[in-house]
């Protein structure tokens, strides 16, 4: 399959033009130079032909963060099979912009220059000024306004072999040979967010769906997604924590390649990157999230970035939790966590940097971990360093033995064993005289399993109880790292 790079200094429209390609607003856009960091990749189909599409960051040159998206953007476009150099055209040609040309166009690879915000038809003539680059396959184009846009999708499709065209039972984005239908980016980013008194922040649930809120992270929400059981080969794995926390370096460590932009400044990733790899035989697909902080210290776009951010926890079955081993833990590494048990979500605790942890005493911070973290205690702890390696590579196999009791299903005959244990070592205590009965227990959900109880007064069900019950079911059965969910219901109720 062709790969197809975007490239091009920042500010030109890339990640814009991206979105129109793949007929999706995945790619962040903003204003903001340097808002595309790491290299996003999406499959798309031009006049039925098949192409991997990637969006890479704005090659500039300055600070040690821009210096590593320009390495990881060149990098793409030299593995790339066709390339599509953006520039803008509101503006004269730039030196840099015709020395990154050159460089590229002298690889011998399928190259066009597009020339970006051409918004109407007097400003064509600032196209006479890009011929300079020496290029015949030129394009004037808006993005914004979806503005000439067929000649350049000919132009690609050209450039794909016809083995690469799709069949027609595949399902892939497909991009029509006619105009891309406008996206209204203002109206996509005019969400607004709420912020609760602790200082972190929240979605309004009026503006988008998914939202986040206080109850949902520490009250008994009872949503549970839904999950097609057969799928239980693709386990999707989301990276979370605060920022600086190691969550790139991680990713880049569990693929055993330089996927994710790494870098001092914090805040690095913005956009979600996803790659999936094969181990075991499951598909593994890993999220790299954006890092979280307090209300106070969210700078523009990462507030689109903790959007994408939630929509990924959403889509999720499982989460790695990062913790920094080198630092003291925060009560805001406490609310991040709150997302994973609102989500449901099978979980490992990472302690990364365990190579600089100054703390000796392992045990201790074991037990400072369940001590916070209570919510998670079914979550196992895995001590690692991403920066050397160190047990990296037993991630892995602890997340297919996890996915394993995420995805289980307990016959009906064994729950109610239990139950019945359970029963005859404690009671259920009455509820204003009236005797509470258990009929019997079934399993009806999996990723999480989750176990209905027929009683004949659901609200009879005691949170103590009900936690006591989840105890001995877990005494019975593996369920590390994953939740456990019971919900009481009576005869005949669904």
């Amino acid at each position: 399959m062709k790969k197809i790079a975007i490239v091009g200094r920042p500010n030109v429209g890339k990640s814009s033009l991206f979105n129109r390609l793949v007929k999706n607003r995945d790619a962040i856009t903003s204003e903001q130079a340097g808002t595309t960091r790491d290299v996003k990749r999406r499959h798309f189909v031009v006049n039925n032909k098949e192409a991997l599409l990637l969006d890479t960051g704005g090659l500039d040159k300055g600070c040690e963060l821009f210096d590593k998206i320009k390495e990881m953007s060149l990098k793409a476009a030299y593995a790339a099979d066709i390339i599509l150099y953006m520039v803008d055209g509101k503006s004269i040609p730039e030196d840099e912009d015709k020395k990154f040309f050159y460089e590229l166009q002298a690889m011998g690879k399928d190259m066009a220059l597009v020339v970006n915000k051409i918004d109407n038809d007097k400003m064509k003539e600032n196209l006479w000024d890009f011929y300079e680059f020496g290029t015949g396959d030129i394009f004037g184009i808006s993005v914004a306004h979806n503005r000439n846009t067929v000649e350049l999708l000919d132009w690609i499709a050209d450039k794909i072999p016809e083995e690469d065209t799709v069949k027609e039972e595949e399902e892939v984005v497909e991009v029509i040979r006619e105009e891309v239908d406008s996206i209204d980016d203002e109206e996509f980013f005019a969400n607004s967010r709420d912020e609760d008194d602790d200082g972190f922040t929240y979605w309004d649930e009026d503006e988008m769906d998914g939202v986040i809120t206080d109850d949902s992270i520490f009250g008994n929400n009872d949503r549970i997604k839904e999950f097609n059981e057969e799928d239980i080969n693709h386990i999707k794995i989301a990276i979370i924590g605060r920022t600086n926390v190691g969550k790139s370096s991680l990713l880049n460590a569990l693929l055993g390649e330089e996927r994710c932009v790494v870098s001092s400044v914090a805040g690095t990733t913005i956009d979600p990157i996803d790659e999936t790899v094969e181990y075991g035989g499951k598909q593994l697909t890993f999220v790299d999230t954006a890092g979280l902080r307090r209300r106070g210290r969210i700078l523009g776009i990462e507030k689109y970035a903790l959007m994408r951010t939630t929509e990924m926890l959403e889509n999720s079955n499982m989460a790695l939790v990062v913790l920094d081993a080198s630092q003291p833990f925060l009560d805001l590494d406490e609310k991040i966590a709150g997302l994973v048990d609102s989500n449901r979500l099978a979980c490992i605790i990472v302690l990364n940097k365990w190579d600089i942890s100054k703390r000796e005493d392992h045990d201790k911070i074991i037990v400072e971990i369940r001590d916070r973290f209570k919510f998670l205690s079914y979550a196992p702890i895995l001590t690692l360093s991403a920066l050397t390696h160190q047990r990296v590579d037993k991630l892995h196999d602890m997340i297919l033995e996890i996915n394993e009791n995420y995805s289980q299903r307990i016959s009906t005959s064994k729950v109610n064993e239990v139950i019945e244990r359970a029963l005859r070592r404690h009671t259920l205590p009455s509820v204003s005289g009236q005797v509470i009965r258990i009929y019997y227990a079934t399993q009806y959900e999996t990723r999480p399993p989750k176990i209905a109880i027929v009683m004949n007064k659901p609200s009879g069900l005691h949170f103590t109880y009900r936690r006591y019950l989840t105890n001995k079911m877990r005494e019975a059965f593996n369920f590390t790292g994953t939740p456990l969910l019971f919900k009481a219901k009576k005869r005949g109720e669904k």
